[in-house]
């Protein structure tokens, strides 16, 4: 008999073994999720401690300055220096009048061109023709006193062998022959007087040169001596003189003869050339400046009288200086300064003498030397032994990161 086989029933779970897997899958879980949260915590905790020190680490850099360095130029600088000057005529000459009178008429005006000699204005002086109508009187009156007294003193001569003329008589009429000469003499000498004086009637110009002044008109009242106005003005301007108040500091550097060149307002951007002619060589006292002259040819008659001018002077210099910024400069209570770096990145202050004052830059006259590193523009309060960066050098680190020129 054929057997048929039968799959054995397939009994369901217990409820028991049921429980006891969902507990295990939940520890699993827990502990899945408890190893993540304590890595995500233990993560967070080290990133943070390391931004923490990064932090810090920025924070220490920013507290030590940056500083631009640079090694001090060594070539000599050409420099100029400029001053203030006034324009003045070579000769100039104020003419007053000699006699007192009215102006008759007058020949030139400002601006003119005379030669030494030219009639500039006459003057009509009727008290002085009058005075010379007098003197030419008193002159002939004298003359014939003179002649009537000698012609009595020789008779007297003639008559004194006769015993006529006594040897008292014969000497008065001597000594008012004499006299009466002498009378003569003295109004010949006023006559002579007043003809010089009449020559002043006519005003010339005492040489070639610009009349830049006329002060005077037609039918003015002229009074004789300098108490008024000059009546004109003449000016020789085919050379100027320009006079400038020098510092002392200066003064062994300007000599006699040293070029210079002149510049003013009107022709901008133009230069003329000027020569040293003298020197006061005394200082002022109130100033402290010498005064000094030059001489600028105006042949051509472009520069004027009296302008303000510019004077710029050509200063030697040496081959070799040693030249800073000025702004590397450091004042204090102690005196001057510059801030230097060494090896080791540390600040060291060295006290300095500047020789000129080139503007942007000086020149150092002792304290520093040309291989000494010097900031260039040093931060407040820099002292000596501080720890400084230089710009744009390679740094590892944040500190290289957070690194920022002060230049």
């Amino acid at each position: 008999m054929t057997s048929e086989a039968v799959p054995p029933e397939t009994s369901p779970a217990s409820p028991a073994s049921s429980a006891s897997v969902s507990r295990r899958a939940l520890w699993i879980a827990g502990v899945t999720l408890a190893t993540l949260a304590g890595f995500v915590i233990v993560m967070g905790l080290t990133t943070r401690r390391q931004a923490d020190a990064k932090l810090s680490e920025w924070t220490e850099a920013q507290a030590v300055p940056v500083v631009a360095v640079a090694l001090p130029d060594t070539h000599g600088r050409k420099s100029a220096f400029t001053l203030p000057g006034r324009l003045e005529a070579n000769t100039q000459a104020q003419i007053f009048a000699r006699v007192s009178g009215y102006l008759k008429e007058w020949k030139v005006d400002i601006g003119a061109s005379v030669k030494a000699g030219d009639l500039l204005a006459e003057i009509d002086a009727p008290d002085l023709d009058q005075q010379i109508m007098q003197a030419e009187a008193e002159l002939s009156a004298a003359q014939a006193n003179a002649n009537l007294a000698q012609t009595t003193l020789q008779r007297g001569q003639q008559l004194i062998n006769s015993g006529a003329v006594s040897k008292q008589d014969l000497d008065q009429r001597a000594a008012d022959a004499s006299n009466k000469q002498g009378l003569v003499k003295s109004a010949q000498a006023n006559l002579d007087r007043l003809k010089v004086l009449e020559k002043y009637k006519r005003i010339t110009a005492p040489f070639d040169g610009l009349v830049t002044a006329r002060n005077t008109d037609l039918g003015a009242l002229i009074n004789a001596g300098a108490g008024g106005a000059a009546l004109f003005v003449v000016s020789e301007t085919s050379k100027l003189r320009v006079y400038v108040n020098v510092p002392q500091t200066y003064v062994p550097n300007i000599k006699i003869g040293t070029n210079a060149h002149i510049s003013v307002p009107e022709y901008v951007g133009r230069q003329f050339s000027a020569t040293v002619e003298a020197s006061a060589q005394a200082v002022d006292a109130a100033s402290g400046t010498t005064r000094m002259l030059l001489l600028v040819d105006n042949a051509s008659r472009e520069l004027m009288a009296g302008a303000y001018a510019n004077v710029s002077f050509d200063l030697p210099h040496p081959e070799v200086a040693i030249n800073v910024p000025a702004s590397a400069l450091i004042f204090d209570r102690s005196g001057m300064h510059i801030a230097t770096v060494n090896n080791e990145n540390r600040v060291v202050l060295k006290d300095v003498l500047i020789a000129r004052d080139l503007g942007k830059d000086v020149e150092i006259g002792s304290g520093l030397s040309p291989d000494d590193r010097v900031i260039q523009s040093p931060p407040d309060g820099i002292a000596t032994g501080d720890r400084v960066r230089i710009a744009g050098a390679d740094a590892a680190g944040p500190v290289a990161d957070a690194a920022v020129s002060t230049k």
